[in-house]
């Protein structure tokens, strides 16, 4: 049995504001890596991508997630968490891994800061490319997979707890 829920998607997903709504109903710990690496750091997403590239900010983010060793709790990881084996299997030991499964188009409609955002990308990787790469990263590691698209983000929470909740202590 476990006792957190990492959520995992793509960039504009909802994983950080579901996230809390989450913690909140559960009344559990709430964690975004993405906030745990910049404080860490001391320097934005962005600065790391600008000052060290794209795999720098990768290996910074799978090194602050195998230092992760919470319990009861809602983790939200950044998006290309799921590029590391090591940062997934430490995440799973105790989390209900779920895939916040969010379509192109509203991906698409909510990120309109695509090159500033910090997002964890090759130079040349469109939105599009990342959503067909990452897509299958997200259902290999996912114990739960959320379709996003009908649901409201409280909605969703209450659909994440209804799920996960079998799977924990």
């Amino acid at each position: 049995m476990k006792s957190n829920i990492t959520l995992i998607g793509m960039p504009g997903a909802g994983k950080s504001t579901i996230g809390i709504i989450l913690a909140k109903n559960m009344a559990r710990g709430f964690l975004d890596t993405d906030i745990l690496i910049q404080i860490n750091q001391q320097h934005s997403l962005q600065e790391i991508l600008d000052s060290q590239g794209y795999l720098a900010l990768r290996d910074i983010e799978e090194k602050e997630i195998l230092k992760v060793n919470m319990h009861h709790h809602i983790i939200a990881t950044g998006g290309s968490a799921v590029y590391s084996d090591a940062a997934m299997t430490h995440l799973a030991q105790d989390s209900v891994i779920v895939f916040l499964d969010v379509d192109f188009e509203q991906i698409r409609q909510r990120i309109h800061n695509f090159d500033t955002r910090g997002i964890a990308r090759a130079e040349h990787q469109t939105l599009d490319d990342l959503f067909e790469e990452r897509g299958r990263l997200y259902r290999k590691y996912a114990d739960i997979t959320i379709d996003c698209r009908t649901l409201h983000q409280e909605e969703l929470a209450l659909e994440i707890a209804r799920q996960a909740k079998p799977l924990m202590i």
